[in-house]
């Protein structure tokens, strides 16, 4: 059997069935109905033919064969480290860990919201401040967020923003990126060189421990920003603040970083957990994703996501980032690291790091080498004039990395991995011996005092055993697609292969530094390379980059991009954004953070752009249009047949079209958005690409262009064109590609091609089973959807009362993950099935909501009360239904066993209802006491 037959759900058999339930007698004439002629492709991809899996492996191991592994000490950020065995095998390459979904349903996503609760006491603990979001990108794009964060809060009106000299580089070049469109100077200072601060500015950050591995004490310079009403920044290291006086103890305001050494593998630059952490009173700006405390319907303690989570679809323009999701995956990875070694485990392993480097350091000074900064954690500036490139490669020969500063500085940085022989092969590199006498180098008015990661969890799982029960317990807790469908609208939940996922852990791609010599990492620039040829001819554009490591990113690289050609041709008047009302709302905010202004576009009743409304904005904003940001198939889930006018008429107007790639799935082998007139797009390869979504990451968003925005694109951090980086690797989350490099390898342009129809097709069966029960609000050529369906639930509601999260939390007691809610449209569901589900598996979700619509007939005729009935009380937990009492309508046995759900195999809510209300009046977004689970 192929690939492509193993990853497509529905067998030749099940696709005749669903094929005559909608009236069609083979695929081709699905899609020909469905697909607008005007956009589609007739073409076969010139992609290579499917090679199998044992064949895709052979080939992978070979490229990553031509990576050289070797011993990293080059620091700047990134640093090698032990991925415990029982969290790798665990969490990384477990499917109850990385085929979950987003936690927007939290009664069935307890065990990653208390992972992530627990990511953000652990880092709220190490920075002493009190309130840290879930994970960011990386760390450049927490210190972006940090920067635009403080200008939001401080009371200063400059629009300077100081930087340390000292910063990592690929961090200074993602704050210049951000920072230029919103009209913010980044003014770089030498703190170090004694260079004063300017007079006004509303920002300041500071690196701790600096680049060059120095350690300072900030206090002064923190309270001299105070003064002039600026708030600070802190970028510290984790692993020294187990060791160092925490940022929020010399009064930072922010914190921000990465918690990559904390167990997450190199992987040539992420993916990674950023961390930002925030003080007292500014816990309600802070961007991004944030775990909060409630309670369930029982006034038991439930977790949730609070505050602003996913606010770019509410305030859209208005929105303070364009940040819509997280490294999840990579954020419980680096909490697990901290259960699993303790408090005490970690001040270990920071200990035995920073003796290394001060046994470096001492071998240098006894020799007469000058030490460029006596007090350091982990990170050695060696001072050689003139001999910095004989010792790189001195170093090199032996098997060791290090960083040349430049022709006169050699940088050294050890981390968990240094061991005593690499000590000397690093001393041998300056020419130089060991030395028996080693003093710490930490300050002692820099010693930390204050304890941290006082919980009882980071005290109680340092066995094997008691963190594999841990680990079970929590994704026991979970719904992910290892137990059943995730059918949500605009977000893709596909089959991520384990043959995709295996190289993921491999070394030759896990234990790469992004910053190790071009002769080390020739199979990854290669994988690199054809994945963005072959996503290149996949979408009809010239040049890719795959930089972008969210979709959020990927917008705004391609907006910049945009940017970038209008000033180029000397039209920087050019600022207008047109956005349809559907669209995404992180296209508006990515817009915003551009440098751009929103106007939208109204749609018409059938969802469709409002092509009057287009002629009318397009007219009003020609001397000043920049672009049109459309998503297509639209968000309505429609293939709008006026997509090529529109894209004509923006470019009459001068304009360029964004054709947002989040639908992607719906048209790889069937149309190419850079043939259709688009001029860039970005793509989501956790979606139509097969990236796992992780429970809310890891993500890759490349972005594509065509020919004349290519110079745009993002370029090397560390470059000269590094000011236009959006994160702080070359290559994004370089070490997840290889699982979209097999996708493609293995099912070829003919599986590709099925891929896609048979996503429309499973998802035109949805509809057309479902369509008498709850109406289908949009609808293209024919009364066909694409690859996902919107029900419209309201007129049900206002009959009944029985709302759409009733619905979806009712799903949870059928076994069922629910579609996404009240988006595009309020008070409605949208279904994506994908092509990965077969037909039993369909079938069993249209069969759920019939009954459900049952459900809701008997509340409408009195049989059942509007509040009591097992529709609003939904989810029923084991608990709540083996209680002495029962006092509800309605039997036990409809609350657990509704029609049609196997006895055998039913999936128990852990907790019932949450109110999310609650949990926002009382914000409680670290762990809680054990106490607060008793009876």
């Amino acid at each position: 059997m192929t690939f492509a037959a193993r990853h497509i759900g529905p067998d030749p058999d099940e696709q005749d069935q669903m094929l005559k339930l909608i009236g069609y007698g083979s695929m081709e004439q699905l899609m020909d109905a469905a697909i607008p002629e005007v956009i589609r492709w007739h073409g076969r991809l010139d992609l290579p033919e499917a090679a199998s899996e044992e064949e895709t492996i052979a080939e992978l191991r070979a490229i990553a064969a031509r990576n050289t592994v070797a011993t990293s000490m080059i620091g700047l950020g990134y640093y090698g480290t032990f991925t415990p065995a029982v969290i790798r095998r665990n969490v990384l390459e477990n499917p109850a860990w990385y085929t979950a979904y987003t936690p927007y349903q939290p009664e069935i996503s307890q065990g990653r919201l208390e992972a992530l609760l627990n990511f953000q006491t652990m880092v709220t603990d190490l920075t002493g401040l009190t309130t840290a979001n879930a994970s960011m990108l990386d760390e450049g794009t927490a210190a972006a967020e940090a920067m635009t964060l403080a200008r939001r809060a401080s009371k200063s009106k400059s629009s300077v923003y100081v930087v340390d000299a000292d910063t990592l580089p690929q961090t200074l070049s993602v704050l210049r990126t951000r920072a230029e469109p919103l009209g913010i100077e980044v003014r770089l200072v030498d703190l170090d060189a004694g260079q004063a601060l300017p007079e006004e500015f509303f920002g300041l950050h500071l690196q701790y421990p600096g680049a060059s591995g120095a350690v300072r004490d900030h206090s002064a310079l923190v309270a001299a920003a105070h003064a002039g009403g600026a708030l600070v920044t802190v970028a510290a290291d984790l692993l020294a603040l187990t060791l160092l006086r925490a940022p929020g103890e010399i009064g930072a305001d922010i914190a921000a970083g990465t918690t990559q050494r904390f167990g997450v593998p190199l992987a040539f630059g992420g993916p990674h957990a950023g961390y930002l952490a925030v003080r007292s009173g500014l816990e309600r700006s802070l961007p991004g994703r944030l775990v909060g405390v409630s309670k369930d319907a029982d006034g038991a303690p439930a977790y949730r996501l609070a505050l602003q989570t996913r606010e770019q679809h509410i305030r859209r323009e208005k929105a303070t980032s364009n940040i819509c999701t997280a490294q999840v995956l990579l954020a419980v990875m680096a909490s697990m690291y901290a259960v699993y070694h303790g408090p005490e485990g970690l001040r270990a392993i920071a200990r035995r790091t920073h003796e290394r480097a001060a046994a470096i350091a001492a071998g240098l000074d006894a020799a007469g080498v000058r030490v460029a900064h006596a007090e350091f954690f982990d990170t050695v500036t060696a001072v050689v004039p003139g001999r910095a490139d004989a010792v790189v490669a001195a170093a090199a020969a032996a098997g060791v990395d290090l960083w040349r500063v430049d022709a006169d500085r050699v940088s050294v940085a050890c981390d968990e991995t240094t061991t005593e022989a690499h000590v000397a092969a690093v001393l041998s590199a300056f020419g130089v011996a060991p030395v028996a006498s080693v003093v710490s180098a930490i300050p002692a008015s820099l010693r930390r005092e204050s304890d941290f990661l006082t919980h009882p969890v980071f005290r109680t799982h340092h066995s094997e055993t008691g963190m594999l029960r841990y680990l079970r317990r929590l994704s026991d807790r979970d719904y992910a697609l290892d137990r059943g469908m995730i059918p949500l609208g605009s977000c893709t939940m596909k089959l991520n292969a384990t043959t995709e996922m295996e190289p993921v852990t491999w070394p030759e791609f896990a234990d790469i530094h992004p910053f190790a010599p071009a002769s080390q990492t020739a199979g990854y620039e290669a994988l690199v390379a054809q994945l963005e040829a072959w996503l290149a001819e996949l979408t009809g554009y010239d040049a890719v980059s795959v930089q972008p490591n969210a979709g959020s990113q990927g917008e705004l690289a391609g907006l910049l991009a945009i940017r970038g050609y209008h000033r180029a041709r000397g039209q920087a008047h050019r600022d207008v954004c047109l956005i349809p009302s559907s669209a995404h709302g992180t296209n508006a905010a990515s817009a915003v953070m551009a440098g751009m202004r929103v106007a939208v576009v109204a749609c018409d009743a059938d969802g469709n752009v409002d092509a009057a409304d287009l002629d009318r904005k397009i007219e009003a904003h020609r001397d000043d249009l920049a672009a049109i940001m459309v998503t297509y198939p639209s968000t309505h889930g429609v293939y709008e047949t006026g997509i090529a006018d529109l894209c004509a008429k923006v470019h009459d107007a001068g304009g360029q079209v964004y054709v947002d790639g989040a639908n992607l799935n719906a048209l790889v082998g069937f149309a190419k958005p850079g043939r259709f007139g688009a001029d860039v797009s970005h793509l989501n390869l956790h979606k139509t690409f097969c990236i796992p979504h992780g429970g809310g990451g890891p993500g890759v968003g490349p972005v594509a262009v065509r020919a004349h925005l290519a110079e745009f694109l993002p370029g090397d951090p560390l470059s000269a064109s590094g000011e236009h980086a959006v994160s702080a690797a070359a290559h994004g989350s370089a070490g997840i590609l290889p699982i979209s490099w097999a996708y493609l390898r293995m099912m070829g342009p003919e599986g590709l091609a099925a891929a896609t129809s048979v996503a429309v097709l499973s998802a035109n069966y949805v509809a057309a089973r479902l369509r008498e029960h709850y109406p289908v609000l949009y609808a293209g050529n024919d009364g066909l959807v694409a690859h996902e369906c919107i029900l419209d639930l309201r007129p049900l509601t206002k009959a009944t009362g029985i709302s759409v999260d009733d619905v979806a939390k009712r799903l949870i007691d059928y076994g069922f993950h629910a579609p996404t809610m009240s988006f595009p449209v309020a008070g409605t569901l949208m279904v994506e099935p994908t092509e990965s589900e077969d037909l039993a598996e369909l079938d069993r979700f249209c069969a759920a909501m019939i009954a459900i619509r049952s459900e809701i007939d008997a509340v409408a005729a009195g049989r059942w009360p509007r509040d009591d009935n097992p529709l609003v009380n939904a989810p029923h937990t084991a608990s709540s239904v083996a209680a002495d009492e029962w006092s509800h309508a309605y039997p036990r046995s409809v609350a657990a066993y509704p029609d049609g759900v196997d006895r055998t195999a039913k999936y128990w809510s852990p907790v019932r209802r949450i109110d999310g209300a609650y949990g926002d009046r009382n914000l409680v977004c670290a762990c809680p006491p054990p106490e607060a689970f008793e009876d």
